[in-house]
């Protein structure tokens, strides 16, 4: 996911042309946040069908919008295109067994929570979110760190601080890379 504009133009391509140009246009007049709306409800509405790794890649950069949010549940409803797995895909919270104590014990800080996010079908790894617990209970609204697990999920492979220049993207890419090298070169 290094090259934005490259990114969001491969995506365009899902979209009918004259809606393909809107979600374009939003790249370049740098609104990101509506295009990415635009373009999870063009798929909706026209009933795209996209595969998980392209539904991993939109969540991914819903998350470097912080639209991640507010687009997850109609990103899961997008039609999927019915072909045999792809790498990544998204997890739900209660799709997969992430060891928090195991998993968070590699994390730096305490009283930090990893939350599933991205699978990978090839090798079983996780791309997990971390938040922090605030005071109220609730979880952080922006992840302070992503983690890849290891396959049976019980430690952190590798820690991506959030604070970081492209961190969903690099951490994304690096759940890709960790089976296929040539698949962190998607986005």
């Amino acid at each position: 996911m290094t090259d934005g504009g490259a990114t969001w133009n491969r995506l365009a391509a899902l979209l009918p042309p004259a809606q393909g140009e809107e979600f374009k246009d939003c790249w370049a007049i740098g609104e990101q946040e509506a295009g990415l709306g635009l373009l999870v409800s063009g798929i909706l509405r026209d009933d795209v069908a996209i595969s998980e790794t392209v539904r991993a890649e939109i969540s991914v950069l819903a998350e470097v919008w912080g639209e991640r949010e507010a687009l997850a549940p109609r990103l899961r409803r997008c039609r999927g295109d019915g072909r045999p797995a792809s790498a990544a895909y998204l997890i739900e919270r209660d799709d997969v067994l992430v060891g928090g104590d195991t998993v968070a014990a590699g994390l730096s800080g305490s009283g930090l929570v990893p939350v599933p996010w991205i699978g990978c079908a090839r090798c079983g790894r996780a791309l997990v979110r971390v938040h922090i617990r605030e005071p109220w209970g609730d979880l952080s609204y922006a992840a302070e760190q992503y983690a890849i697990t290891t396959p049976d999920r019980t430690a952190v492979a590798r820690l991506f601080p959030a604070g970081t220049a492209g961190a969903a993207e690099q951490a994304f890419g690096g759940l890709l890379e960790t089976c296929d090298p040539a698949a962190g070169q998607v986005l």
